[in-house]
Formats: C-alpha cells, sequence, structure tokens
C-alpha cells in the first residue's frame, strides 16, 4: 500500500487547506505556518466573520465574503481556520483539498489559550478580528464574549462533532481529513513531513 502523503492536494499541485478544532487548540498558529510552508495566502474566518465591536455577519454576508476571498486565490491554494460549519454551508467544504484536524489534549492548549487572550487584553497579540478588544469582564465573566468559557464548553462538543467527520472523511477510508492530535511530536512530525514534500515538488 502506497503512503498516504501529509497533504493530498489536487492533480494540479495546488493545496486548499482547511484547518479545524476547538477555540484555542492552535489553528491560526498553525494556519499561518503552514501558509507560509505552501507559500500560499492564509485565510482567518475570524477576521472575515466578525465586524468591529464583535458584530456577527449574516450568513449571507460571511459567505460571500469567504467565497470572494477562496475564488481571489483558487488557483494558488490557500489555508483557511475555523470552524462556522453552519454559517458557511458548503463554501468551503466543496472547495478544500485537505483538513487538518487539530485536536492537542485540553490540558496542553488550555493554559496556552489563558497567556494568549490576556496578551491580547494588554496589546501584546492582535485582537481575533480587527476592531474586537476584549475587557476583562469579557474574558471572565461573560459567557457570551469569553473565548475561555467557550474552549471549555466545547472541547466534548468540537471533539465529538470533528471525530464522527473524521469517520466519514478520513485519509485511512478514501476521504481528506486528517487529525493531528498528542502533546506536539505528531505535529512536529505532521510539518516535518509537509516541508519535506514541499522541497520535494
Amino acid at each position: 500500500m502506497s503512503q498516504i502523503p501529509p497533504l493530498l492536494g489536487d492533480s494540479h499541485g495546488r493545496y486548499r487547506v482547511h484547518i479545524v478544532g476547538n477555540s484555542g487548540a492552535g489553528k491560526s498558529t498553525l494556519g499561518a505556518e503552514l501558509a507560509s510552508i505552501l507559500d500560499v495566502p492564509y485565510i482567518s474566518l475570524d477576521s472575515l466573520f466578525w465586524e468591529p465591536n464583535w458584530t456577527p455577519s449574516t450568513p449571507e454576508e460571511f459567505q460571500a465574503k469567504v467565497l470572494k476571498r477562496l475564488m481571489e486565490d483558487q488557483e494558488t491554494g490557500w489555508v483557511v481556520d475555523g470552524n462556522y460549519g453552519t454559517r458557511l454551508g458548503d463554501v468551503v467544504t466543496w472547495r478544500r483539498t485537505d483538513v487538518v484536524w487539530l485536536d492537542p489534549p485540553f490540558l496542553l492548549y488550555f493554559p496556552r489559550l489563558i497567556v494568549r487572550t490576556l496578551q491580547r487584553l494588554v496589546g501584546l497579540k492582535d485582537n481575533c478580528a480587527p476592531g474586537c478588544g476584549e475587557t476583562l469582564g469579557d474574558i471572565f465573566l461573560s459567557k457570551e464574549k469569553s473565548i475561555l468559557y467557550w474552549a471549555i464548553t466545547h472541547h466534548t462538543i468540537v471533539r465529538r462533532h470533528e471525530s464522527e467527520n473524521l469517520q466519514r472523511w478520513g485519509v485511512h477510508t478514501g476521504g481528506n481529513m486528517r487529525r493531528i492530535g498528542g502533546w506536539g511530536a505528531e505535529l512536529k512530525a505532521w510539518k516535518q513531513a509537509v516541508v519535506a514534500m514541499v522541497k520535494g515538488m
């Protein structure tokens, strides 16, 4: 049996990668890094969904913005990060060549999420989306606005949902989805395999 490559791509050697996972799992970090490795644009769904002051786009507005970005970079490829399945429908699903489910242990990524959230609060990191700042009250007291609360309450939900998707679309069944879990070694090895694949192209 031939070995499954770290990314599948399309018949023209283009990669349109969708990274999914819970809030704080490291999607944005991996997305930007992978886009740099592949030399393709990186697209953050958060930045397209949220308008200033945490005003959400309507599903129609969101789908139109995402579709525009995807089509602009269709010929070069892209890396997209974010879930938004119910709001996006099949806009990304029909166009992606690869799905990467980033699924590290909660005890690994949640402390990192706390640090990054506090760094945003004091201006050491950019906001999740332009014009969308956070306050201490948002972070620790608001169920609606706290990314920490969202991460805690959605860890199991996201894992169950993506596990079901993996059963349907996993590369082991001929699909285009793979899971990367563990405490870091699996992710590091996968990124090294992607770098080696790109150098061999």
